[in-house]
């Protein structure tokens, strides 16, 4: 159940992380308290899963999953550039967080 609820910590971080594009600044009430709202259930999510993930793994695929998918909602929806070394440290961080699932119990 705490993979569970870090792949949902993760899917939120991506959320938040974009829905903050539409704050200006912190100055639109909506979407800022839209920002906030995911950001607390994702924190709580990620606080659920170090149950049985040592905290340093969760934190690490938590904010990994993250920067993965705000780089693909960047590219996908608001056309950030998509260069061989963009790509290359994204595989890379892939293939970390695959390895830190590999070596947790």
């Amino acid at each position: 159940m705490s993979w569970i609820y870090l792949l949902l910590a993760g899917g939120l971080e991506i959320a938040f992380t974009t829905a903050i594009r539409y704050t200006d600044g912190f100055t639109k009430p909506w979407p800022t308290a839209l920002v906030l709202a995911l950001a607390t259930i994702s924190f709580y999510c990620v606080a659920k899963s170090t149950a049985t993930i040592p905290l340093g793994t969760a934190y690490a695929v938590w904010g990994g999953l993250g920067a993965v998918g705000t780089v693909v909602i960047g590219a996908l929806y608001f056309g950030e550039p998509v260069t061989f070394w963009r790509m290359a440290f994204l595989v890379l961080l892939i293939a970390s967080i695959g390895g830190l699932k590999l070596v947790t119990d």
